[in-house]
């Protein structure tokens, strides 16, 4: 062995794996909390309405990078090593998210296609971002 593999701590898989659900889930949770905040407001339309007004779609792409930001962080800060690698797995799992819902977006009217396809590309850098500051000890 080498002196790195001797100063690296073994693989820790079920807090890693803990750490990038607890990053989704809060990045989940916090969206849909918000989702029905501006659903009460009247700042979205009721569902199964589709909006085309580009208002509201700004202000859920704002909250939604705050929100990827902040998972991205969670995830790095509760990372039992390698902070920035489990950010940027919770942004591949983003990504993975964001593409299914660009497909949705085409198939289906569910408003400007413009919205998933601004989720899809700010995903990584959210997450790259999270990984930043939640990598700061």
């Amino acid at each position: 062995m080498t002196t790195t593999e001797e100063a690296r701590p073994p693989p820790r898989l079920g807090r890693s794996a803990l750490a990038v659900l607890a990053g989704l889930a809060a990045n989940v949770v916090l969206a849909m909390l918000a989702d029905q905040l501006m659903y009460a407001l009247a700042v979205f339309p009721r569902p199964p309405a589709v909006s085309s007004e580009t208002g509201p779609y700004l202000i859920a792409t704002a909250y939604r990078a705050a929100f990827g930001v902040a998972g991205s962080w969670l995830a790095a800060r509760l990372a039992p090593s390698r902070p920035m690698r489990h950010a940027l797995i919770l942004g591949g799992i983003g990504l993975v998210l964001c593409a299914a819902g660009l497909v949705a977006a085409f198939s289906m009217d569910l408003g400007p296609v413009w919205y998933p396809i601004a989720l899809l590309v700010m995903t990584p850098a959210c997450a790259w971002l999270g990984g930043v500051l939640g990598a700061r000890r």
